[in-house]
């Protein structure tokens, strides 16, 4: 994200009355292109209707985002003035918006058009965008990614997959698009309208490996012809654009897929958790792609990719965990049982320590993968040896959340409960996210 541009987010959230300061930036007349639109409500069988996306012309060449100029070859934990600003303000926004309706948007299974309304006040898609293109953003910052997710996550999960999916995919375009790509489709996400948006990698099966595909594309003269299934696709019977994985027979590859396509079609299969995403199946019957939105050329790594998804989904789960912890510790010093609080006895203690230890463990990991990704290093094992130690540790911090409420941790009434659907998804999720 641009340090001007997330200067105006911030100014957007906390809604300053002073506006100089979004004067004084010269962002007046972005800050007047941000609007809202409402999502579908209901299930639907088939995918939402495609819009007309259109190229406004044939550009040269693509846009690009630069790592941030203070990046060093350090590995650092500290974040910058601007990165804390927006991350106490996004913690606010989970705070009063996300976590009061968590349990209502887990029962309907999707995340209230009202909630993502006030999301879009974040401008996270406005700010994935190039300014050449429209948008706010002339600078990428994986952490500053990271720590949005995180603190979305802290909110509630399930809602922050589906405000997180747009923006995933406006990052994929941006980072690996063709410039007649960007033209075409990242363009609306600094548009009037932004279209919702969602990733599609996951496939049901057991042991699924991200790099060994089943989704087939085959090319077929000037298109090519996608057939298989996708699992745990976030606003999948919403979304109006797809970035679909599949295998081509020389490796996988990303497709972008319209909503409202021919033989797209999203199953009816809510998750165990997570389920304010809208998360269904995707089936894909003999879909057929232009050859041109096969996304990237030759820069298209699949493998990073993939990984930067791996690091969104750690985030959510750190952010989830922290709000496990930050709710047990009060329940356990107040909660009384033979005359003293609980967490008066060793075995309570010692399980609530473990967590805290297990979440800083979880961040070192994730943030030692962001920082590597965000200087243009290979990051492939640290984000295999972050995803690998989170998937066990969110489980298990889920876990213990549950058994330190007793009974009660097993009731609607706690959020504990939620928490550990939610966190479960962690070891096998896939796709829908794009740091």
């Amino acid at each position: 994200m641009a340090k001007d541009a997330i200067g105006f987010a911030l100014s957007t959230l906390n809604r300053l009355a002073g506006s100089e300061f979004l004067d004084r930036l010269g962002l007046r007349h972005g800050a007047e292109r941000l609007a809202y639109r409402l999502t579908k409500s209901g299930f639907q069988v088939i995918t939402t209707s495609a819009r007309a996306f259109k190229a406004s012309g044939k550009p040269d060449r693509p846009a690009r985002l630069h790592a941030p100029g203070q990046t060093t070859d350090l590995f650092d934990l500290g974040i910058t003035e601007e990165q804390q600003m927006i991350r106490d303000s996004v913690r606010g926004f989970a705070d009063e918006v996300l976590r009061p309706g968590a349990e209502d948007a887990d029962a309907a299974q999707r995340t209230d058009p009202a909630v993502q309304e006030q999301a879009r006040e974040l401008g996270l898609n406005f700010f994935a965008v190039p300014e050449s293109l429209g948008g706010a953003a002339a600078e990428r910052s994986t952490v500053t990614s990271l720590l949005v997710a995180e603190e979305l996550g802290r909110g509630d999960m399930g809602q922050a997959v589906a405000i997180l999916a747009p923006m995933g995919v406006a990052n994929a375009l941006t980072q690996w698009g063709t410039a007649l790509q960007q033209d075409k489709y990242l363009t609306p996400f600094a548009g009037e309208n932004p279209p919702l948006a969602t990733i599609a990698v996951c496939e049901p099966r057991p042991l699924f490996d991200p790099c060994a595909l089943r989704t087939t594309a085959t090319r077929d003269g000037d298109h090519w012809v996608l057939n298989g299934e996708k699992s745990l696709v976030p606003l999948a019977a919403e979304a109006e654009l797809f970035l679909v994985a599949a295998e081509t027979g020389e490796g996988p590859a990303v497709f972008i897929v319209e909503g409202g396509s021919d033989g797209l079609g999203a199953g009816e299969d809510p998750a165990m958790g997570i389920r304010a995403s809208g998360q269904r199946p995707l089936k894909l019957d003999n879909v057929r792609v232009p050859a041109d939105q096969r996304l990237g050329n030759e820069d298209f790594d699949y493998r990073a990719f993939v990984d930067l998804g791996t690091l969104a989904w750690c985030a959510l789960a750190i952010g989830t965990g922290q709000a496990v912890l930050d709710y047990v510790v009060p329940y356990c010093n107040e909660r009384q049982a033979f005359g003293e609080p609980i967490s008066h006895r060793q075995a309570v203690a010692f399980m609530i320590a473990d967590i805290a230890i297990e979440l800083d463990a979880m961040r070192m990991l994730t943030y030692r993968a962001a920082c590597r990704a965000e200087q243009g290093k290979s990051f492939q094992r640290e984000a295999h040896l972050a995803r690998t130690l989170v998937k066990d540790k969110a489980m298990k911090i889920g876990t213990d959340g549950v058994q330190l409420l007793g009974g009660h941790g097993f009731t609607h009434e706690y959020p504990v409960e939620r928490w550990y659907r939610d966190l479960r998804a962690i070891g096998v999720a896939f796709g829908g996210l794009h740091l």
